[in-house]
């Protein structure tokens, strides 16, 4: 009986391991080989043709099921509030236009106190901060759970393929992805270290690069990523900076498909550590320890000397901060900015219907991020490179980085906020409060009695 019983465990474990052996041969045929040599078999394609006109379908089904609902949200989706984004002496120039000005000194009418009532109102209902750190909200629902709560059945058969796509995506793709996650990022760090023990030369240089872009393709194809890059021609040149906006950790992977960048950042220990101390050995990346972090000279100092030796890949920066809900680009910082390189702005639009791209790091960690996008659909993206960028004569540092931040916006169908992307942790300013109420005692008190103070 036991000798009998061994045998079948043996033979069972002998299936697995040769199930186990042709799942990773058809892996490494059909989707690593391929991603390797930056080329498609159609597998991508057809899944994505697919899934685009079950989407469609179901958006269809919806539409029809509550027609009048779906009118409401639509136009709920595009703002509750109408700002007029005007200044504060506009609007309140607006409300006084029945008072004739007095010559002398400033004036303060009671109809003023609307016009801060309606402005706090407006930042209760919907303020234009806290909400690009929520995820993206959808006009129709994509069949993700996550990305509609309001969802009601509408019919057996939305039922079934809704069934069907959680089968799918946590029982086909999330065990596939989670495999080649895990595959290219083992070869990230054995190629890494591999090519680091070879002397500085250009074979160095060159697997070294071909080495980072291939295990970021393997990890792409991990996520479904459907990638369309535009104006290859401004791409970023070595000895140069390449800013863009911040939606995703994932942002990094999406742009090192298209070129290998250096990266900059903070040391890390656990997994992150062993990544970065794998990729230093090959390639020049800029790691900061906690406390050289703190010290903004000894940064800016090695970014240039970084910058100034043109046979170094251009440095890969997000100076926002933080990740945006991929509607929006709020403030850049001015230390990307002060180093005195040329700016290569690159814009980054994700396509929500596919998927959630947005990390919200204070409500999910990193390993429950990367899981929610390994039960995605898909990760589409649009990635814009700008022209490259110059500072200007006279223009300062916060100058240089708004219009940077500003053409970023503009290619990318984005709106330009000038808020500080911190305030995801922190709260406003005394400053910026006081600033508005200087402003405003300027008004009512004429600027003789602000100018004294």
């Amino acid at each position: 009986m036991t000798d009998a019983l061994t045998l079948e465990m043996q033979d069972y474990w002998a299936l697995a391991l040769w199930g186990l052996k042709i799942w990773l041969y058809l892996i490494v045929a059909f989707i690593m080989v391929p991603a390797m040599f930056g080329f498609s078999l159609g597998i991508s394609e057809t899944y994505m043709t697919i899934l685009v006109k079950t989407l469609e379908w179901a958006t269809l089904k919806i539409q029809k099921a509550n027609a009048e609902d779906r009118a409401v949200k639509a136009s709920a989706s595009n703002g509750l509030i109408q700002r007029d984004h005007g200044s504060m002496e506009k609007e309140l120039e607006e409300l006084r236009r029945s008072r004739p000005k007095p010559t002398v000194g400033g004036d303060f009418t009671l109809s003023d106190c609307f016009y801060f009532c309606r402005r706090g109102i407006e930042s209760i209902v919907e303020d234009e901060v806290t909400q690009r750190f929520t995820s993206e909200e959808l006009v129709s629902w994509n069949l993700l759970t996550r990305t509609n709560n309001d969802f009601q059945y509408i019919s057996m058969k939305l039922t079934l393929v809704y069934g069907l796509g959680v089968f799918v995506r946590y029982c086909i793709l999330a065990p596939l992805r989670i495999t080649l996650a895990c595959i290219g990022l083992s070869w990230l760090v054995i190629g890494t270290s591999a090519v680091g023990l070879l002397p500085n030369s250009r074979i160095k240089f060159w697997l070294s690069e071909w080495v980072h872009v291939m295990c970021y393709r393997i990890c792409a194809r991990g996520l479904s990523a459907t990638i369309h890059y535009h104006n290859r021609e401004n791409k970023p040149k070595k000895g140069g900076i390449c800013v863009a906006n911040h939606t995703s950790p994932i942002d990094i992977v999406i742009l090192c498909n298209d070129g290998c960048y250096a990266m900059v950042g903070q040391v890390h220990g656990g997994l992150m550590g062993v990544l970065q101390r794998a990729m230093v050995r090959s390639c020049p990346h800029v790691w900061f320890e906690r406390a050289e972090m703190k010290d903004r000279h000894l940064v800016t100092k090695r970014l240039r000397d970084h910058v100034n030796d043109k046979t170094k890949l251009p440095i890969l920066i997000f100076p926002e901060g933080t990740c945006i809900n991929n509607t929006s680009v709020m403030m850049f910082k001015k230390g990307s900015f002060e180093i005195g390189g040329t700016i290569y702005p690159v814009a980054i639009k994700y396509d929500p219907k596919f998927g959630d791209a947005f990390w919200n790091s204070s409500k999910y960690s990193m390993i429950n991020y990367l899981l929610r996008m390994m039960t995605s659909w898909a990760l589409v993206c649009n990635v814009w490179y700008l022209p490259a960028m110059h500072q200007q004569e006279g223009e300062d540092a916060v100058q240089f980085a708004n219009r940077v931040k500003s053409a970023i916006a503009h290619q990318g169908g984005l709106l330009d906020l000038q808020w500080d992307g911190g305030l995801k942790r922190a709260k406003v300013k005394d400053s910026f409060k006081e600033q508005q109420q200087k402003q405003y005692s300027s008004m009512v008190v004429g600027d003789d009695a602000s100018s004294s103070d």
